[in-house]
């Protein structure tokens, strides 16, 4: 195991359950994680976010509806 997998495995308990309550099903919290921290990082807005990390409206709502709870 490496020691970014090692890593995961510590915070990826304490993140929400990715079931539905309404809507559609969160992406992989290890990408939003990844494009939270790649934003704050490198301080582009974002709209810049790269294609990769999916949509930056998806990240940010997430990143809001986390920050909230």
């Amino acid at each position: 195991m490496s020691s970014a997998d090692a890593q995961w495995a510590r915070i990826e308990p304490l993140l929400p359950d990715r079931s539905p309550r309404r809507g559609g099903r969160w992406r992989d919290h290890q990408q939003a994680l990844d494009a939270i921290v790649f934003n704050y990082r490198t301080g582009t807005p974002w709209m810049d976010l790269p294609k990769h990390f999916g949509s930056w409206k998806g990240v940010h709502n997430r990143l809001r509806a986390w920050a909230t709870d």
